[in-house]
């Protein structure tokens, strides 16, 4: 090696040390003022009704604020656009939910935001069902049945959905791909509008979001057959999983914190360990449980690899669907 050569390797190594030094003293001493959370979506939601339990518990660990932003729009897209454009220096968060990886492809060039590579994932927080729940003068009372009576009677069962390209819709769009049936899609302005249609017979099945389907439950105006997550939900522990009739059938309706792209590993570590620290805490698991919601705490790695995969999983499905944005 030359000396000019090892010169610049020391250079090199010497910096990449100081920067690493760096780093370790940002991530001891963050945070030094507020933290933003942005929540995509409206207050009252279960993504904002979850932050103002979580940014609570932040704040007694941390002794610093945490500031919820509710910046709706475009489905979640400019929430997370806002995210991805700040400083990554630890002090900006998004937190949101699975309808990102379904935005992917529904909006496709109309995104300014890739959010692979513009955000940095820190943690799959709660992982909550689908539910399909039918009238109770639908002459099924189980996924198979249901099935059964929309092959013999094709295009005559209609289904909810929340609103165009929510999960909701996608898990429609998946049972009639993965089943082979037809049934007419009829869309709704929300939750709350589609299981109220459910419940009056307007309409004759529906993919409900599980506090929805929860509340809806002891009214006797709705059935609920099965669950959409890969394993079995605490809020509906005697519902079988529909995977277990459509082996790949998932929709889980998770939810997950991203820093802007950049930001230093040391901070994604100091705040992914603040995440896993709540989630273990009784008090926090007690009202996640209690919206039907199953607390995760997965690693940044494992937020990564479950984004790449709802991606192409959903892509797949709006391909089939011909599914676009009217």
């Amino acid at each position: 090696m030359s000396i000019n050569t090892a010169a610049r390797l020391a250079v090199v190594l010497t910096a990449g040390a100081v920067l690493f030094a760096s780093a370790l003293v940002w991530a001891q001493s963050w945070p030094e003022k507020p933290v933003r959370i942005i929540v995509p979506f409206g207050p009252g939601g279960g993504t904002d009704i979850q932050a103002r339990v979580l940014t609570t518990f932040f704040h007694e660990q941390t002794g610093q604020t945490f500031v919820i932003e509710n910046r709706t729009g475009a489905s979640g897209l400019i929430g997370a656009e806002i995210a991805a454009n700040s400083p990554p220096d630890g002090y900006t968060i998004l937190f949101s939910t699975a309808t990102l990886t379904v935005n992917t492809t529904l909006y496709g060039s109309r995104m300014k935001t890739d959010p692979v590579k513009d955000l940095a994932p820190i943690s799959w927080l709660t992982s909550t069902p689908l539910v399909l729940v039918s009238h109770p003068s639908v002459p099924a009372k189980s996924v198979q049945e249901l099935v059964a009576l929309a092959k013999h009677r094709p295009g005559f069962l209609n289904s909810g959905i929340n609103v165009p390209g929510s999960t909701s819709h996608l898990s429609a769009e998946m049972l009639k791909q993965m089943a082979d049936i037809e049934a007419v899609l009829v869309p709704y302005k929300g939750g709350g509008p589609a299981i109220t249609a459910l419940m009056s017979g307007e309409i004759d099945y529906l993919f409900a979001t599980g506090p929805v389907a929860s509340a809806a439950r002891n009214t006797g105006r709705v059935r609920l057959l099965a669950v959409t997550t890969a394993k079995p939900a605490s809020a509906f522990p005697d519902l079988p999983t529909m995977n277990t009739f459509y082996p790949g059938f998932e929709s889980d309706n998770w939810y997950a914190m991203w820093f802007p792209a950049g930001t230093p590993k040391p901070i994604v570590d100091s705040m992914h360990a603040l995440i896993v620290k709540a989630l273990q805490t009784e008090r926090v698991r007690a009202f996640m449980v209690k919206e039907g919601l199953d607390p995760v705490a997965s690693t940044p790695e494992e937020l990564a690899a479950q984004m790449k995969r709802e991606i192409a999983k959903y892509a797949e499905v709006i391909r089939k669907g011909n599914i676009k944005l009217q």
